[in-house]
């Protein structure tokens, strides 16, 4: 499909309604082609102070709408994703270079968190506790914080973004996303269509696209209540520091380096088969991407040898154009910088088994043999398709390596006996383990984070959005005052 002709967003920012500002513009590039797509408008410091003067008057009236009708508008929304759903995908293709399947997936997972959050609001919001004073009753809620504001990325920047929006909302609180400008489109702005057409009142959703200027002011901003952000661990413990210092509630979802742990049992076809998803999905560029292949060294040469041969199996080219496994990574100074790592960490001697090139923003799926944990490969986020294998001799030194990684968000354990895979997921400090599966996994009624530096144990998910978006009240009542000795 071709992509409307002058949309609401072109050239306009969401603040409560579409508006004319004086910020800078800035272009929507295809990564595939370098191609414009489209021209944005870029929001500004003094955007965000406006947009969250709007949302702080906004606020009262839409936590005191009644649940049934908050939960109207998201479950709208999601049939409005749904009736989109040709558009959405179009941009997520052309604007992040999501493969046609990743981003009809990210969109159904994207319905789910608008239903999951339509049923928010009708949940049980306090508790009512017993007290040693004659006649008091002791009221415990949930208040919404008030306003949230939300710092999304560009790999899954719709999903990643409305998991915190859409239980925010339902939660009574406003909302400022601010969306990496890299997918300002799909993650931003056509999500402010969608809340706009579902119902939403005015100046509850803001949506404004900007650098680093902009995410500054939103968590500096004094009204504005919480910070929920996923990125990178780097920028992610400034911001905790920052909330930290204002006495800001944060939920901090950064990065990760994450292990697929390959027992001497584990049934090697279906280990390569989550070993390959878990590594070449969408480029690699998953913050739960199966960042280091921990293969026990009985089996390591047919891991190695299977995992090579299902890379070399997947084609990598433009997704809007051709039928491929792998689309181009966001840009070619990220797909610089994967080559960067992969070649300095073959000159430390790690082996190149499959793929290792680049061209242009294109990387291949890449398996490399012989890593050790002071290669680049190993020891940082990779961020890219490559799948670096080193060998373990022992359960014991499996654990140890996983933990050795100051990253604690996910890891998959291959074992033909689920009891030896749970006890090592016992010794394991990370925040999500699957067992005979792999490490990219996000189930929306399943609370979803990581430990160390992939969090600061904030979760998404489930019944974890009661508490994530909320702050919570005493209200204690008496009928008759009391009379105290003074």
């Amino acid at each position: 499909m071709e992509h409307p002709t002058n949309p609401a967003w072109q050239d306009h920012l969401f603040m409560g309604g579409w508006q004319i500002t004086d910020g800078p513009g800035f272009n929507a590039v295809e990564p595939a082609t370098g191609q414009q797509l489209a021209r944005l408008k870029e929001a500004t410091p003094q955007d965000v102070a406006d947009a969250a003067h709007i949302a702080g008057k906004a606020q009262p009236a839409w936590a005191s709408l009644p649940f049934d009708q908050k939960a109207r508008i998201l479950r709208k929304a999601a049939e409005l994703l749904e009736s989109r759903a040709n558009e959405i995908n179009y941009w997520n293709t052309r604007e992040c270079g999501s493969i046609g399947p990743k981003a009809e997936w990210e969109l159904q997972a994207t319905c789910e968190q608008a239903l999951m959050s339509a049923a928010l609001p009708m949940q049980p919001h306090g508790e009512i506790f017993p007290s040693n004073m004659p006649g008091r009753r002791n009221y415990w809620k949930r208040v919404p914080v008030g306003t949230v504001g939300v710092i999304a990325p560009w790999n899954f920047p719709i999903l990643l973004s409305m998991r915190s929006v859409f239980p925010a909302l339902a939660m009574g609180n406003a909302v400022i996303l601010k969306p990496d400008p890299k997918s300002a489109i799909c993650g931003g702005l056509l999500m402010a269509e969608i809340l706009q057409a579902a119902g939403l009142p005015e100046g509850v959703f803001h949506v404004l696209p900007g650098g680093p200027d902009v995410g500054e002011a939103l968590v500096n901003h004094p009204d504005v209540g919480m910070i929920s952000f996923t990125g990178s661990t780097a920028v992610g413990k400034k911001i905790g520091e920052t909330c930290g210092r204002m006495l800001k509630k944060s939920a901090l979802e950064l990065g990760g380096n994450n292990a697929m742990v390959i027992l001497d049992d584990a049934d090697l076809n279906a280990a390569t088969s989550s070993a390959a998803w878990g590594a070449f999905l969408h480029q690699g560029q998953i913050c739960m991407q199966a960042g280091r292949h921990l293969v026990h060294e009985s089996v390591a040469d047919a891991y190695i040898e299977q995992l090579a041969a299902r890379a070399k199996n997947l084609v990598t080219g433009n997704p809007w154009k051709d039928q491929v496994h792998l689309g181009p990574l966001i840009n070619e100074q990220q797909a610089l910088k994967v080559e960067q790592m992969v070649n300095q960490s073959v000159a430390m001697g790690a082996r190149i088994v499959a793929g290792g090139k680049r061209n242009g923003a294109f990387f291949e799926a890449t398996v490399i043999a012989g890593a050790t944990p002071d290669m680049p490969i190993f020891s940082e986020e990779i961020f890219g398709p490559v799948a670096p294998v080193m060998t373990f001799r022992s359960d014991q030194e499996a654990i140890e390596l996983v933990n050795a990684s100051p990253y604690g968000l996910a890891a998959a354990i291959h074992s033909a006996s689920t009891g030896r895979a749970q006890a090592i997921a016992d010794q394991l400090h990370v925040g999500m383990i699957h067992v005979n599966d792999q490490t990219v996994n996000n189930e929306f009624q399943v609370p979803f984070g990581g430990m160390g530096s992939s969090g600061n144990s904030g979760r998404f998910g489930g019944p974890a959005n009661l508490e994530e978006f909320t702050t919570s009240q005493w209200v204690s009542v008496m009928e008759q005052g009391i009379q105290y000795p003074f």
